[in-house]
């Protein structure tokens, strides 16, 4: 497999935050032309197996993967795992303990929306929740939509879900080290997801490649629905400064919501390593 490879290796069902299940987002990433695909759910693979049989139903290739939320420097970032074995007793429990925390949380961000008047937050939140051990301010921001606070999620984010803002409340996450070691020991490769989303300083930033790279880490998404084309040259010459692999994948999350879909992505530049290269006696 080279560079030139429709891979899109990192999306969302209803399992966590998207709004298709397994089986459609497969159907609309083969009608899309995708080759090689990854369900990459937040902090949870139950919906692996769906996702594999569904891929091979319609004739793609497939990486099991997941999306782990972690907190370095005071903030949350993704860490994509591809390729791992998702019966691995390590990361399943790794997974089930960074769910535990999302229910309070949950509850926290409902009481501080009820503070300025927007009552039932919690439960209208559930109504958009297939696994409610998953449930997010996407899931919040949905039901603000729906019921006509804000006239779309971005407005919501915007306006009630970001720090300062009276439905925000942090979540302490697995650590970096934690992330890569379930990933690495179940037999995967650890990617930094869109890396152009996190306000970190260039001494941040750096810290936390170097970190990852520390911790058996081997790829970076360079090619992402949030990243600009300026972003995806910085991130390519990062790869390579780094010795990492490089990812691929729209991040999709819904049809009304997201902004790249399944399979449309640029193709990785040619000369970076691409991370299913990695992965090749992984791919089902």
């Amino acid at each position: 497999m080279t560079s030139i490879l429709n891979a899109d290796l990192h999306c969302h069902s209803v399992v966590s935050d998207g709004t298709l299940t397994p089986e459609v987002l497969a159907a609309r990433a083969h009608a899309n032309g995708v080759e090689l695909w990854a369900l990459t759910d937040h902090d949870e693979i139950g919906g692996q197996a769906r996702a594999a049989a569904a891929a091979r139903a319609q004739g793609m290739k497939y990486l099991t993967g997941v999306e782990i939320s972690i907190t370095f420097a005071n903030q949350t970032v993704h860490i994509v795992g591809l390729g791992f074995d998702a019966t691995d007793s390590r990361i399943v429990e790794g997974l089930r303990q960074t769910r535990g925390g999302r229910g309070l949380r949950a509850q926290e961000m409902s009481e501080g929306l009820a503070a300025v008047g927007i009552r039932g937050a919690y439960e209208g939140a559930l109504q958009f929740v297939g696994n409610p051990e998953l449930i997010s301010r996407t899931h919040f921001a949905r039901f603000l939509v729906e019921s006509g606070v804000c006239k779309d999620t971005s407005e919501v984010f915007r306006k009630f879900l970001i720090e300062g803002k009276p439905g925000y409340v942090p979540h302490r996450w697995a650590s970096l080290r934690d992330a890569v070691t379930w990933i690495t020991q179940a037999g995967g490769v650890a990617v930094i997801a869109h890396p152009a989303r996190y306000k970190f300083s260039p001494n941040e930033e750096f810290a936390l490649f170097t970190e990852f790279k520390h911790h058996g880490g081997q790829a970076v998404e360079v090619v992402t629905g949030s990243h600009t084309a300026a972003e995806a040259v910085t991130y390519a010459d990062m790869a390579r400064e780094f010795g990492f692999a490089a990812s691929r994948g729209s991040d999709f999350h819904s049809p009304d919501e997201s902004h790249t879909d399944l399979g449309t992505l640029p193709y990785l530049p040619g000369e970076l390593t691409p991370v299913w290269e990695l992965l090749a006696d992984r791919i089902q």
